[in-house]
C-alpha cells in the first residue's frame, strides 16, 4: 500500500519501530513499516531502469507565507520519453514510502503501456525520501520539521513538478493520468482534477481510516489469505511470523517476483501526525487479540517528537464517510483496482461507484500486482484486468482530445 504519499512516510516508518508496545496494543510491528524495512533491503539495479534522473527546484511550504517556507529543496524524479512526442500524454506514478528507483523498476505496466499510448513517463519521489530530505536526517527529528511531512504538501509538490515539466516541454495541453499505488493516485484526482484527467488506483485503501472500516479489518483479512484456525506462538516467533504472514499475503502473485523479497509464484501500515490508522486484532484472527489505545499512542508521539496526532484529518481533508455517494456526485475518471489476497483490500472501494469511477476486482489478486511488468507466465484474469485498465485510461484520452479539438 502504501500510499502514498511520501512527505510523511518517513517520519511513520521511523515512528513506528520506536513505540513501546501496551500490554493490549498490537506489537511494535505497523504493516507500513515493515514494508519500509523490507523495502531498503532489496538492492536495484539502477542501470536496468530505462529512466532519466532529474532534479526540481521544490518549495519548502505551499501554504503559508513564513520566512522557511520558500526554502528550496531538490525533489528528485524519473522521467522516460522515448516514446513520446509534443502534445501526446503524460503518465505520472505518485511516488510511494521508498526508494523512486525500486518503485519504478516494480512499475513496469507503465512501461508496458508507453508504446501504445506514445506516452512520457514520470515518476516522482517528495521531500522526505533519501535524497529529496529537505531537512536531511533531521528531516523527522522534531516538530520543527514535522509539520512539512504531510499529504497536503507531498500532493502540492506533484502539482508543481507536473505543471513546471509541460511548460518546459511546451506541451501544456498534454493530459496528464496519475498511477497510484495506495493513496496517492485517489488523493491526488480529489484535489486536482484540473491538472490530471484521471487516475488509476492500485490497492488504495481510502476507507482504512476513523471507524469507516471494522479496525481489526486488516488482520483479518491476512488471516483468511492463509486460514488458520488457531496459532500458539513465542513472542519472539510471533512477531517473526507477523512481517511473513503479512508480507506474503500482500504479495502473494501469481508470477515469480523481487517486489518485497525475492519470492515465487503464489507465495500466499499509524503516524503521530495525521496518518493515524487504528489496527486492532479480533478473536477470529490467527494473531493474539489485541486493541488499540488512541490516549497511550497520542502520550508516546507528544513524548517522542512533541507532536499530537490528528485522528480525524484525513478524512476531513479527503472524505471517507459515505465517500462513494460524495464521489459519485463530483468524481469522475477513476478506477480502483483491487486484489482480495491484498489485505488492503478491507479498507477499498470494492464497488463501481458512477459510469466513470470504475471498480476492478480480482479474487487472487495481491497488492498493486496490475502494476507489475508483464510476463509470459501471467494468469488470464491478470491480463484481462490490465486489458480493461487499458481500455478505460483510452476512453478518457479520446474524449479529451475530442474536447480539445472542440474547444
Amino acid at each position: 500500500m502504501a500510499p502514498c504519499l511520501s512527505r510523511f512516510f518517513l517520519f511513520f516508518i521511523t515512528f513506528s519501530a520506536t513505540l513501546t508496545t501496551p500490554a493490549n496494543s498490537l506489537p511494535a510491528f505497523f504493516p507500513r513499516a515493515a514494508y519500509r524495512s523490507l523495502i531498503k533491503q532489496v538492492k536495484t539495479s539502477k542501470s536496468k531502469i530505462p529512466f532519466k534522473t532529474h532534479y526540481f527546484p521544490q518549495t519548502l511550504d505551499h501554504f503559508t507565507f513564513q520566512p522557511k517556507s520558500s526554502k528550496i529543496f531538490y525533489q528528485k524524479y524519473l522521467i522516460n520519453s522515448h516514446y513520446w512526442h509534443k502534445g501526446a500524454p503524460i503518465f505520472v506514478y505518485t511516488g510511494n514510502e521508498g526508494d523512486i528507483e525500486w518503485f519504478a523498476a516494480n512499475t513496469g505496466f507503465m512501461l508496458d503501456i508507453a508504446p501504445k499510448f506514445k506516452a512520457l513517463l514520470e515518476s516522482f519521489t517528495s521531500l522526505n525520501m533519501g535524497e529529496s530530505m529537505p531537512f536531511g536526517k533531521d528531516s523527522y527529528q522534531s516538530a520543527k520539521t514535522l509539520g512539512y511531512l504531510n499529504s497536503q504538501q507531498d500532493l502540492a509538490d506533484f502539482a508543481v513538478l507536473i505543471r513546471s515539466l509541460k511548460q518546459n516541454l511546451s506541451s501544456e495541453a498534454s493530459p496528464v493520468v496519475v498511477f497510484g499505488g495506495s493513496y496517492g493516485g485517489t488523493w491526488f484526482i480529489l484535489k486536482y482534477h484540473h491538472i490530471a484527467i484521471g487516475a488509476l488506483a492500485s490497492s488504495a485503501p481510502i476507507l482504512q481510516f476513523d471507524k469507516i472500516i471494522p479496525w481489526s479489518s486488516f488482520y483479518d483479512a491476512v488471516s483468511q489469505d492463509f486460514k488458520f484456525r488457531s496459532l500458539h506462538l513465542t513472542a519472539s516467533a510471533r512477531d517473526w511470523l507477523w512481517t511473513a504472514f503479512v508480507y506474503t499475503a500482500l504479495v502473494n502473485y501469481p508470477t515469480e517476483a523481487n517486489f518485497l523479497k525475492p519470492l515465487p509464484a503464489y507465495p500466499v501500515q499509524q503516524t503521530c501526525t495525521e496518518m493515524v490508522m487504528p489496527m486492532t486484532c479480533s478473536k477470529v484472527s490467527m494473531f493474539p487479540p489485541s486493541g488499540f489505545d488512541y490516549e497511550e499512542f497520542a502520550e508516546q508521539c507528544q513524548m517522542k517528537y512533541g507532536v499530537l496526532p490528528k485522528p480525524h484529518w484525513i478524512t476531513t481533508e479527503f472524505g471517507g464517510e459515505r465517500i462513494q455517494k460524495v464521489l459519485k456526485r463530483f468524481g469522475s475518471n477513476i478506477i480502483f483496482s483491487s486484489g482480495m489476497q491484498d489485505p488492503w483490500s478491507s479498507g477499498g472501494i470494492l464497488k463501481n461507484i458512477s459510469s466513470s469511477i470504475i471498480v476492478l476486482v480480482t479474487e487472487k489478486g495481491a497488492h498493486h500486482v496490475d502494476f507489475r511488468s508483464a510476463t509470459k507466465d501471467d494468469r488470464d484474469w491478470l491480463i484481462e484486468q490490465r486489458r480493461l485498465e487499458v481500455e478505460i485510461i483510452q476512453k478518457w484520452l479520446n474524449e479529451y482530445y475530442a474536447d480539445l479539438r472542440h474547444a
